[in-house]
């Protein structure tokens, strides 16, 4: 085992993703994820969050069933 060799001038190039600029773009992209999947998150909260629903027979609900989504509903603004 010998030492790394040094890198030719026909190696370099100026969108290589070695060291801080690797470093740099992959935790910019990282923070723009979040931010996007945090701002889709804030505004689905914002939008449900005003969506008022009653359960209408509470006894029939089963633990494990398809048929469950039946029974909600959502209520008007001017029932509640």
């Amino acid at each position: 085992m010998g030492l790394p060799r040094e890198m030719q001038e026909s190696e370099r190039s100026v969108f290589a993703l070695h060291g801080a600029t690797g470093l740099l773009l992959a935790t910019v992209l990282l923070l723009s994820i979040l931010a996007f999947l945090s701002a889709g998150a804030i505004s689905t909260q914002q939008a449900e969050a005003t969506n008022v629903y009653k359960i209408e027979n509470a006894h029939e609900l089963k633990m494990i069933d398809e048929n469950n989504k039946h029974q909600y509903k959502l209520v008007n603004e001017e029932e509640y």
